[in-house]
């Protein structure tokens, strides 16, 4: 990927709207704290992070600028139009923060450093704006050799010896540095599964960044043609409150269809026609699936940039349609808990869930993934919230030896020692080509009074993996037992025969 970055774009745009010099000390602030700053600003102590009135503190002539997303976009138009000139392929990661693929650009211009050099002139001269390219693979390594201004060639070299913090996650980079690992190469050397297992899915993708692989999900693909919504507003639109409501609307037939399918949105392309017959196109990137509010916020940013910005259109915008170029399975925005939308009450569970796991850790909280397998306990996976629900084993396939439907009510989780006896009170036992050795008479569970067996089923071979030392041999057999007082009801349970030992692997009803 090739990446041009602008550097302090927040401060960059506001200074632009507010008319301020940019040699003079300024800064955007949102909710009383500094979000961004020049380089003035920082040559005097100012760092994004400080209360507002430590900042002007520190730099009396300090300027103060308002935070608005609105106006970042707007303003950044200019700067993704020039770079389209030169490559195919834009995408819009930010405001501040374009990204092409790098084969284009780096083969008509002979090199990488050819191509680099020509985009930073280009910029410069179409929308006067300073930046910065870098090339890397992968879109985190190429933003982060964007902001130093290289061209790298080997990746994880690169990454190895930089800091944990460029990881953007402070709850992890903290717990990093407690554990003394201070580098991404050093967080990179650490086993993928232990990660995964320790600190969860979050971690376990921020460790594919720090180790420079590519952080796109293996689950993307190519959603159907007939997920893109249009619309036709009528009348058409040219100013930015109707693309606001606009947007809103949208976003939401979007998201819905999207949803409908069981995806998100991770690449989205904006299209628009004006009255004149003129096209105008751009693809927004999305580091995580948009939610509706993200869908509407993009959307709204693009509108406010054709509208207001240099290259208005000569007409109204006719007609707007989004294209989810790029998706990926929704069960990544979907909680699944109740198997309901994407509501209110679902974010506020989804909030609930991640509390308990920072309390209790990653593996407080588990859902239930159904997967493949011949016993009741092996078809059940759990995983951590958050983390990858996708089944260890595929549960559609055949598994010769699985257990026949109806599958038991309860399984325990740690199988039950029983004794399973015949008429003669001697233990009843398998044979070696899985026959029993006398019809079962009575099932003694645990430390309770013996129950008589009236009706049994069995036994059910299970050789797994025959070829493999570590490979099990064992029988299932299905019992009905008596009831042991009048309180008792009849039981049905599911014993297992393996290692010359009878456990209770299930219960019916």
């Amino acid at each position: 990927m090739l990446v041009v970055w602008c550097p302090d774009w927040p401060v960059v745009a506001a200074s632009a709207a507010a008319g301020v010099g940019i040699d003079t000390p300024a800064a955007v602030v949102a909710a009383n704290r500094v979000v961004a700053c020049n380089g003035p600003a920082r040559a005097e102590g100012i760092a994004v992070g400080l209360r507002r009135r430590e900042a002007q503190g520190r730099c009396p002539e300090l300027v103060v600028l308002p935070d608005d997303p609105d106006r970042d976009a707007r303003r950044f138009e200019p700067v993704v139009a020039a770079v389209e000139e030169l490559a195919v392929g834009v995408e819009v990661v930010r405001p501040g923060v374009v990204a092409v693929p790098a084969r284009g650009p780096v083969g008509y211009f002979g090199s990488a450093e050819a191509a680099a050099e020509r985009l930073i002139d280009h910029v410069g001269a179409r929308a006067d704006a300073e930046c910065l390219v870098g090339m890397a693979d992968g879109l985190f390594a190429a933003t982060l050799a964007a902001r130093r201004g290289l061209l790298v060639a080997d990746t994880p070299a690169f990454l190895a010896p930089l800091g944990v913090h460029e990881l953007d996650s402070p709850e992890l980079v903290d717990l990093l540095r407690r554990l003394g690992i201070r580098t991404l190469g050093a967080f990179a050397a650490l086993d993928q599964r232990d990660v995964a297992t320790r600190f969860g899915a979050a971690a376990a993708y921020a460790h594919q960044l720090a180790a420079g692989r590519e952080q796109r999900p293996a689950a993307r693909r190519t959603p159907p043609a007939d997920l893109a919504v249009t619309a036709h507003p009528d009348p058409p639109v040219d100013r930015v409150d109707a693309a606001a409501f606009l947007a809103r609307t949208l976003a939401e037939r979007l998201h819905a269809g999207l949803a409908a399918h069981g995806l998100a949105c991770t690449r989205l392309a904006i299209h628009a026609a004006t009255a004149t017959g003129a096209e105008l196109a751009r693809v927004w990137r999305c580091a995580e699936p948009l939610t509706p509010a993200g869908i509407a916020d993009r959307l709204r940013w693009q509108l406010d940039g054709w509208l207001s910005g240099p290259h208005r259109p000569d007409a109204p915008i006719t007609a707007l349609r989004l294209d989810p170029v790029e998706v990926v399975d929704g069960r990544a925005l979907q909680l699944g808990l109740w198997q309901g939308a994407h509501d209110e009450h679902a974010e506020r569970a989804a909030r609930a869930m991640v509390h308990v796991q920072g309390l209790l850790g990653p593996d407080g909280v588990l859902i239930p993934v159904m997967t493949g397998g011949r016993g009741p306990a092996d078809r059940v996976h759990l995983v951590p919230w958050g983390d990858d629900r996708t089944p260890p084993a595929p549960p559609d396939r055949p598994w010769p030896g699985a257990l026949p439907a109806p599958s038991p009510t309860t399984v325990p989780p740690r199988p039950l020692p029983v004794v399973v006896r015949d008429a003669e009170g001697e233990e009843v036992a398998v044979t070696g080509r899985f026959r029993l050795t006398a019809d079962p008479a009575e099932v003694v569970v645990g430390r309770h009074p013996p129950r008589r067996v009236l009706a049994w089923s069995g036994p059910w071979p299970v050789d797994e993996r025959w070829w493999d030392p570590r490979g099990r041999r064992r029988a299932r057999l299905q019992v009905v037992l008596a009831e042991a007082s009048e309180e008792d009801n009849q039981a049905a349970l599911l014993l297992s025969r393996e290692d010359e030992k009878w456990t209770v692997e299930g219960i019916y009803g």
